[in-house]
């Protein structure tokens, strides 16, 4: 697999981009597109440090002057909150491997379908398993974006930046610090978007609600408050809270209600004017990545609709939020998502399922997974579960045999790779008419602050 060092990319490129004082002018735009930003791309994931800082920088900049603008949906939620629109469900999609190559295919399809409201997203847990750091996410996805001609606000998200209980408990001070350090590399690296999960401290053996939410209502509002300090001047990052583990008890909105109260007033007692959050995660009857039977396949799952309806409703009337999100969504039937954008869900997110059908697809070179569910059997096995059969192993594991093999999966045959995508880009394609977000091109220009940020110019290059 080629990539270069840093002499050779900015001599390669010398025909194709022009490295200005503040920023990068892109001289043959179908140069980049069709040819060289192939190449630069597997140069910034698999190239030594120095080299991937540059490649990287290539790409962001090359994308601004390009109009591809990495950008916070935080406005537009706003505005849902003020009822300036309605019944449209943002996807959020989480790339676990073959990141280049699905970040295209969502692409593709969203220019077909003129969407642009849509989230590329990954997860605190899926950067460290995936072996995917914030910059080379950004990167991946703005580099495929230059690669199929999208132009506009891409928006990049920090999915569920979660406080891990157990650590926490032992350590709380280093916890916290950690997802600090994660969230100011994600913010510098271009994910305008952050969640934050703190639902993992809510303490149901607590008697109120407000007791039991107290951890998560107070530490939501000091990392938000957080993210304010680190934000580049004119954008305001789009803050997710949660007030519900996802695969634990529904929400109601008795909870969401002493939730937004308290963190309200704890971000008001912080800082003064603090913008606060733009939406609100909450738990409705899914399990993330579906709950997988001994045979392998995925037990029907039923949603409440009437209760997430009611957190949005509230969510919005009452605080102005853009409405309830719902995860673990990806491996529902198909005909349950036409009811997110009815119910008035303001972001669904979806991972697993998109993973299922890369591994399963008739096309996935059987050598590629035999490999890696060999690797899992080996390195995983301490995370099988008492009476869990292979399939259930395999299948819950599984995502964890993108990372050691990235740059296997990366080199793929095109003809395997194309038959994975054209199925892929069908999915997109479906999800993008059933979540009602066809057709938001202008919606999202309307509203969207498409703030240019540059990248300092790497050492290299000065």
């Amino acid at each position: 697999m080629q990539h270069y060092s840093s002499e050779d990319l900015i001599t390669k490129l010398g025909n194709t981009i022009d490295i200005k004082e503040n920023g990068i002018g892109v001289k043959d735009k179908n140069d980049l597109k069709n040819s060289a930003i192939d190449e630069l791309v597997r140069t910034a994931v698999f190239a030594d440090a120095e080299t991937k800082k540059l490649a990287s920088y290539l790409i962001w900049e090359s994308g601004i002057d390009l109009g591809i603008i990495s950008a916070s949906i935080h406005d537009l939620y706003m505005a849902a909150g003020r009822g300036e629109y309605a019944n449209r469900t943002v996807p959020a999609i989480n790339i676990r491997g073959l990141t280049y190559d699905v970040a295209r295919a969502i692409f593709k399809s969203a220019i077909l379908n003129r969407v642009g409201a849509f989230i590329f997203e990954i997860a605190r847990s899926e950067i460290g398993y995936t072996n995917q750091r914030p910059e080379e996410y950004t990167t991946v996805v703005l580099a495929a974006a230059i690669r199929e001609g999208f132009t506009g606000p891409v928006f990049i998200q920090g999915d569920h930046f979660q406080v891990n209980p157990n650590k926490y408990k032992s350590n709380p001070e280093q916890e916290l610090s950690e997802v600090k350090i994660l969230i100011k590399e994600a913010i510098e690296a271009g994910f305008f978007n952050i969640d934050i999960d703190t639902s993992t401290l809510v303490d149901m053996e607590k008697q109120g609600i407000k007791e039991q939410q107290y951890l998560n209502y107070k530490l939501s509002a000091e990392l938000t408050a957080y993210i304010r300090s680190l934000e580049p001047e004119g954008i305001t990052v789009s803050v997710g809270g949660e007030i519900g583990e996802v695969g634990g008890k529904n929400s109601n909105v008795h909870e969401l209600e002493t939730y937004l109260d308290n963190y309200c007033n704890d971000l008001n007692d912080i800082g003064q004017n603090c913008i606060g959050l733009s939406k609100i995660s909450v738990q409705t009857g899914t399990t993330h990545g579906g709950v997988v039977l001994a045979d392998g396949s995925i037990a029907q799952v039923s949603i409440d609709f009437d209760t997430l309806e009611d957190l949005s409703r509230v969510s919005k009337e009452k605080y102005g939020l853009g409405g309830a999100v719902q995860h673990g969504a990806s491996t529902l039937p198909d005909d349950a998502f036409h009811h997110f954008p009815e119910t008035g869900t303001c972001e669904v997110h979806l991972a697993t399922g998109f993973q299922n059908m890369i591994y399963d697809h008739p096309a996935m070179p059987e050598e590629l997974k035999e490999k890696v569910y060999r690797y899992l059997f080996e390195n995983c096995a301490d995370e099988r579960k008492e009476g869990q059969s292979d399939s259930q192993f395999l299948y819950k594991t599984r995502k964890k045999g993108f990372g050691p093999f990235k740059e296997e999966w990366w080199g793929l045959p095109e003809d395997a790779k194309s038959k994975i995508f054209q199925s892929l880009e069908d999915k997109f394609d479906f999800l993008f008419k059933k979540l009602n977000v066809t057709n938001t091109v202008d919606l999202v220009k309307n509203y969207v602050n498409e703030k240019v940020v540059h990248k300092p110019k790497p050492d290299n290059l000065i």
